[in-house]
Order: structure tokens, then C-alpha cells, then sequence
């Protein structure tokens, strides 16, 4: 008869599990907080007719800088699960600086692109 006091071990949570796991696990969970936005945003940006249900400025603006905005958006959002997975699974330093940048820069490109064709 096995010692009660044994615990299960394996898979993720058993024994610290493998940060690969971790990472993929973290990422399969981001995604699934994202796919209704995801979709939205592709939807925007499949569908120039859809400009016309933000009123103000958004309505203003070019049809392809619309278009322009919700893509860098939508890519944005595709890349975030992988982002935070590889993260998560490398968890360090320099990784967490790596990740930052590229926020920053997609952030970056969101603001340029709704200066030319927003505002």
C-alpha cells in the first residue's frame, strides 16, 4: 500500500512542472480572454461599413486608416498570448524587458496610426 502522505506527481502542477508547460498553459489562458476582442477587431477591420458606428472623429477618418488601426490592433492581439507564454516560460530579466519593447512599440504604432487618420 502506497504512503498516504504521497502526493500525485506529474504533468504542470506536479512537482514545479516544466516552464514550457507553464508558458503554453499561461498563453492557452490569455487566449482565451482575448478571442471575443480578437474577433471584434477583425470584424472592424474586415468590414470598412463598421466605421460608421463610432461617432466623432472615428467616423471622420480615411476608410484605410481605419482599416490600418484594426489590423495593428488585431495583431497586436494575436501576438499577445505568444508574448506572455514565451514570458512565462523564460521568466527573466531580460525576457520580461524583451516583452515591454515590443508592447511599447505596438502601443507606439497604435497612437501614430489614430494621430494621421483619427485626429
Amino acid at each position: 500500500m502506497p504512503n498516504e502522505r504521497e502526493e500525485m506527481s506529474g504533468g504542470i502542477i506536479g512537482g514545479g512542472g516544466s516552464p514550457t508547460l507553464w508558458g503554453f498553459l499561461v498563453g492557452l489562458i490569455v487566449a482565451a480572454f482575448i478571442a471575443v476582442p480578437l474577433s471584434a477587431t477583425v470584424a472592424f477591420a474586415t468590414h470598412p461599413g463598421t466605421q460608421q458606428l463610432f461617432a466623432g472623429r472615428l467616423e471622420d477618418a480615411t476608410t484605410g486608416g481605419y482599416m490600418a488601426f484594426w489590423w495593428v490592433v488585431s495583431i497586436f492581439l494575436v501576438a499577445l498570448p505568444f508574448l506572455v507564454g514565451w514570458g512565462v516560460a523564460t521568466l527573466s530579466r531580460r525576457t520580461i524587458s524583451i516583452i515591454a519593447a515590443i508592447v511599447a512599440l505596438f502601443v507606439l504604432a497604435i497612437v501614430i496610426l489614430g494621430q494621421l487618420f483619427v485626429f
